[in-house]
């Protein structure tokens, strides 16, 4: 009954326009004081302090910056170039380039925001410009974009990762066949449209169109073999393969292709400071919500009562799955997973869901809210670059949305699909 309550307040204060850390540090703040009155609040400066400082959490920033750094130094645009002289001769080509590229350029940022809004300003004039209707483009690119949150690296992954104490390494490896998957259909989905409403074929695939761009954006594709091939070689941690993003970033950008400037690169500074604090308010203001309710063993409570249910883990995930996807209608994917996933944790545990499987069902639910209103972040975006009506793109984002809900029942209900890859390299 507790964890309703708390909950409960926490989602009336953010339906009033509070801001989510600071309903989440008024509820838990209020509960500790009902629980230890005065006597306990001296604690509650180490808990928040503590809570912020994980190290796993110092890639976020990272990230954020070599997103926008990639992003100032017209990487984003070779990787669009390079995708159009590969699919240029498919019906609908503009909209299948949104998607590759989207898978690419999530291999660097691990935003799907960032994805939207770098390449959103590009591919959806162009999409206009073409015959494709704003609604389409808007659509196919906002889905697209939240691949990135799937395909590593991802920032929501490395959130999870901190908060149920788990590798972010084998989230990254889990999170690729889900990606590639809910990519490739993706496509599929697109072509349908574009033969359904005789989109454009962009140009004949030619040889000689495709080594151009592919020795222009050489180094743009070194950038993902970099990142994951020492992550997953294990020659750095996520954290550090973070940092090495930027040196890239920065290195290529400024030295290879000599388009990143200062100012590009104080804003990319500034704008990954300012993200990064929103996140890490949010961690410190769930720490102490997530404190009380150890104290009052909320989780170890609401383990017993899902075991009363009985249906064991088959169920537990239907029910996750429920909690998560309404969620997602509410709250942004950072603040869904501070704020569950540390009570949810030990029933997950109890009922023997393998800890990396439930952090990719989780991103995937959190993926889709991306893109259901009313919050809908990155939806909002694509929108507001396509200048067109957010329900109206709905309708047309039904059908990447299906593809997202797909992968997943498969990531649910098929373990194999997210830890095939995981047991390959790392066994069990």
């Amino acid at each position: 009954m507790a964890i309703v309550v708390l909950f409960g307040a926490v989602i009336a204060l953010v339906l009033l326009n509070v801001p989510i850390a600071i309903a989440l540090a008024v509820v838990a703040l209020v509960a500790i004081l009902q629980v230890g009155g005065l006597a306990a609040l001296p604690n509650v400066p180490i808990v928040m302090y503590t809570g912020a400082t994980s190290f796993p959490l110092i890639a976020i920033p990272l990230f954020v910056l070599a997103g926008a750094i990639m992003n100032a130094s017209g990487i984003s645009r070779r990787l669009i170039a390079l995708s159009s002289a590969l699919l240029g001769f498919v019906r609908g080509a503009l909209a299948q380039v949104t998607i590759v590229t989207s898978m690419f350029f999530a291999e660097i940022s691990g935003s799907a925001v960032a994805d939207a809004a770098a390449l959103g300003s590009i591919l959806i004039p162009a999409m206009k410009s073409k015959g494709y209707t704003k609604e389409f483009s808007a659509a196919v690119l906002s889905s697209s974009a939240t691949l990135a949150v799937i395909i590593p690296p991802s920032i929501p992954m490395i959130l999870y990762a901190a908060m149920a104490d788990t590798s972010v390494v084998k989230l990254f490896v889990a999170g690729i066949i889900p990606g590639v998957v809910g990519g490739l259909l993706m496509m599929v989905i697109a072509y349908w449209f574009a033969r359904r409403y005789d989109f454009p074929v962009e140009q004949k695939f030619r040889l000689a169109n495709v080594w151009p761009a592919l020795k222009d954006a050489s180094w743009a594709l070194v950038l993902p073999a970099i990142i994951l091939g020492g992550i997953f070689g294990g020659v750095v941690t996520a954290t550090e393969g973070a940092a090495l993003a930027v040196l890239a970033a920065i290195f290529i950008g400024g030295v290879i292709y000599r388009e990143l400037h200062w100012k590009d690169l104080y804003i990319a500074i500034v704008d990954g400071a300012v993200q990064t604090a929103v996140v890490m308010l949010l961690v410190a203001a769930s720490a102490l919500l997530g404190v009380h309710l150890t104290e009052i063993q909320a989780p170890q409570k609401l383990a017993v009562a899902a075991g009363a249910l009985g249906g064991g883990k088959w169920v537990v995930l239907a029910l996750l799955n429920v909690v998560f996807l309404l969620l997602g209608f509410f709250l942004h994917s950072a603040a869904a997973i501070i704020l569950v996933v540390p009570v949810v944790m030990p029933l997950v545990t109890a009922v023997g869901i393998d800890p990396v499987q439930f952090g990719i069902l989780v991103t995937v639910n959190l993926g889709i809210g991306q893109q259901t209103p009313p919050v809908a972040s990155v939806l909002t975006v694509a929108c507001s670059i396509a200048k067109a009506d957010m329900w109206e793109v709905t309708k047309v984002n039904v059908w990447f949305i299906a593809v997202l809900l797909l992968v997943l029942m498969l990531v649910t209900y098929i373990p194999a699909v997210s830890l095939l890859l995981v047991h390959v390299f790392y066994g069990g």
